[in-house]
């Protein structure tokens, strides 16, 4: 899989060789679990068939189980420069009910010793679990704090299908999660967060200064990115490809030298609702200017009606001709969002 991985990267750099390579991300499932030198591999067979800034950000997202001393000592003396860590909660009644194969012990002891050998770390931490006080989750925050990490993603714990977790709701063991307790961490969160510091630069995501994640910024700002292995997914600005997702067929084509994915192209309203969902989800907010340029004059008319009601709410506010979410618009972006979306698909 790894050699796979290599060669789609050479057969795929015709596509980005006009463009700057500015983030590597190793993620999509736990790729911590791949030896060091398979994951130097990779980032070696990018920097001699792109064109790689001189400071890039390369990211390895792990779980705390995952990161022994040893590890955590091989990914600083690899060109790795930044973790993104699953940590999800600091209770371990938490942690038992989201399934996760780690402790608390265990979460803590991974970020006393990751934080010796990296400055530029992220976690993840999840709110809205059912039983969690608004003080348990600001225990949460507060722990994280006490570790001085620059990054901090988080969200509103969702329940997917088949899971232990949505048995144990079905068979009521455990009350589903509730919307208004969310919402309420989530504003505990925002003012936590930005009081020591932190800037909320995207709906789940804090960064303190010069930490906003360089990958995930990408995305927002519609940006090209390639996706490299099964499932991933890659985009050039008109058009949106995706890898096969069967294991065996993608490593069949790459060792026929095809690449295994569909591609569609997107229409111009397509790419107007898909810069309205991530503006908004933003501290950059939808440029109104950018909306009557690049996409004319009938469609900002139609943003500018359809987020009447929402200013009068004050859900959002336009300040230097950008649209952006209040605070209290925040929480419902990405249901404001599909209301701005024009629908009549051309």
């Amino acid at each position: 899989m790894v050699l796979a991985l290599a060669k789609e990267i050479v057969m795929r750099k015709d596509e980005f060789k006009n463009e700057v390579v500015e983030t590597i991300y190793f993620g999509g499932g736990t790729p911590s679990i791949l030896e060091v030198a398979d994951i130097r591999l990779l980032i070696d067979t990018v920097y001699q068939n792109y064109n790689v800034s001189g400071n890039p950000e390369i990211t390895v997202e792990a779980n705390p189980d995952d990161l022994s001393e040893v590890r955590i000592i091989e990914l600083s003396q690899s060109k790795v420069n930044r973790l993104s860590i699953g940590i999800q909660s600091f209770f371990e009644e938490d942690l038992k009910l989201m399934n996760r194969a780690h402790n608390s012990a265990e979460a803590k002891k991974c970020l006393e010793i990751v934080t010796q050998y990296f400055d530029n770390i992220s976690i993840d931490l999840i709110y809205g679990i059912p039983g969690m006080s608004n003080e348990k989750w600001l225990q949460n925050i507060e722990t994280a704090l006490s570790f001085n990490m620059p990054h901090i993603s988080s969200y509103a714990l969702t329940v997917e299908p088949k899971t232990a977790l949505s048995k144990f709701i079905q068979k009521g063991i455990i009350p589903p999660p509730d919307d208004e307790v969310a919402q309420e961490h989530f504003h505990l969160l925002i003012d936590k967060l930005e009081e020591n510091g932190f800037i909320h630069y995207e709906l789940s995501n804090f960064g303190k200064e010069d930490y906003f994640s360089k990958n995930n910024s990408s995305y927002w700002l519609g940006k090209k990115y390639l996706g490299i292995g099964p499932s991933a997914h890659s985009y050039d600005g008109v058009s949106r490809s995706w890898n096969v997702s069967n294991n065996a067929l993608y490593l069949k084509a790459i060792l026929e030298n095809q690449l295994p994915s569909e591609t569609e192209t997107l229409t111009k309203t397509d790419r107007y609702n898909e810069y309205v969902m991530t503006g908004l989800r933003t501290i950059w907010g939808i440029s109104l200017e950018r909306i009557e340029t690049e996409f004319g004059k009938s469609y900002l008319e139609y943003l500018n009606q359809q987020a009447e009601k929402y200013i009068e709410d004050h859900l959002l506010f336009i300040d230097e001709n950008v649209l952006r979410t209040t605070k209290n618009g925040k929480f419902l972006a990405d249901g404001i969002a599909s209301d701005l979306f024009l629908l009549n698909l051309e």
